[in-house]
């Protein structure tokens, strides 16, 4: 059984790699680090094969393996970073039209995986469930709720003087 169920993530791992791939950038927006990430996920599904409980779920347990490699990947770098709390550096927000990644990165983390997993990855609500540990009801209100902040940061501002 371990030895068919170690094969069955090796194809898994092998077949949806850029998927993964792609996920872990939606995280990091970093290229070398997206792939360190799947990298690193990839030995983790190897070596923790066996804490599958139930192997039909095996292709949303490997989806979850690299959320949490790359959120613990962000949690390391935010703790190396150098503190410069209470330094105020001035920065303009631009949105950048040819990388829609940009864009995501106003979302927050939770509703930024689900926009990542429903949009580029295209799975089910379901799908997303089943990864996030998470009620449909609870994915489907914070897919439409991050859309509708993504689509309100697409509108041109309106003044109110126009009209």
């Amino acid at each position: 059984m371990k030895k068919n169920l170690d094969a069955e993530a090796e194809k898994i791992l092998l077949t949806n790699y850029e998927k993964y791939y792609r996920l872990a950038y939606s995280y990091v927006n970093n290229e070398q680090d997206a792939l360190d990430i799947v990298q690193e996920s990839a030995y983790k599904v190897m070596k923790d094969i066996s804490k599958v409980r139930e192997p039909d779920y095996l292709s949303t347990w490997i989806y979850r393996v690299v959320m949490n490699t790359a959120v613990d990947f962000l949690r390391k770098r935010q703790k190396e970073s150098i503190g410069l709390e209470g330094v105020e550096i001035p920065h303009e927000d631009v949105y950048h039209e040819d990388d829609p990644m940009e864009l995501l990165k106003s979302l927050d983390e939770k509703d930024r995986t689900i926009v990542v997993l429903k949009v580029i990855e295209e799975l089910k609500l379901e799908e997303i469930a089943v990864v996030l540990d998470l009620n449909v009801n609870t994915v489907k209100a914070r897919l439409y709720r991050a859309l509708k902040k993504l689509r309100i940061e697409l509108e041109p501002e309106m003044s109110p003087f126009t009209s």
